[in-house]
């Protein structure tokens, strides 16, 4: 007879007879010749889009860390603040922002650290800095001291009755605390 592919017999007037495996197997060999054709266009885009050093460390650019490590500092770190600012470690050290890095208020003070003589940190704004970590929130553990800014203080600035390096508050004529959504108003 003629030649045998996968049980499939080629006629002499060369038209697949006797198909016993597959009905119409030929339009299964162009689909997954399809199939093969957009594999190989992908690994082609992808040659071209993903770079080079994409998975050098892991899951990420390689040359990511070099490009990171040529920004300029920012960042001092809470070291540099306390060797000039030890009056303020000792008050903070003894609070409930003990472990709170400087910067994490004062912003990036790296500039201030280099040339302090030069540079001078803006004065901050108690009332929005510090509702950044207490607004209420439920999402907030229950013991987080939280406040709802408009009616903790009606627009009275934090430090005028907190220390911000040691927020609570000494005094035995000090307002009554009363709760909040999921903590301390």
């Amino acid at each position: 007879m003629g030649s045998s592919l996968l049980g499939l017999v080629l006629a002499p007037s060369g038209d697949w007879a006797g198909m016993s495996v597959f009905k119409d197997a030929g339009h299964l060999f162009r689909f997954a010749g399809l199939f093969v054709l957009a594999f190989i266009i992908f690994l082609v885009v992808r040659s071209y889009v993903v770079p080079k050093s994409f998975g050098q460390y892991g899951h990420y650019r390689g040359n990511a860390i070099g490009e990171i490590a040529s920004r300029p500092v920012k960042f001092a770190g809470h070291s540099a603040c306390e060797t000039c600012h030890t009056d303020v470690l000792d008050v903070k050290g003894k609070g409930r922002h003990a472990h709170v890095n400087c910067e994490a208020c004062h912003g990036p003070q790296a500039k201030h650290a280099d040339d302090p003589g030069s540079v001078t940190p803006a004065k901050l704004d108690t009332a929005l800095l510090c509702a950044r970590c207490h607004t209420a929130s439920a999402a907030k553990p229950k013991g987080f001291p939280q406040v709802d800014p408009a009616d903790h203080s009606n627009g009275v600035p934090c430090e005028t009755c907190h220390q911000p390096h040691s927020p609570a508050i000494e005094s035995a004529s000090a307002a009554p605390v009363s709760t909040a959504a999921g903590g301390a108003k």
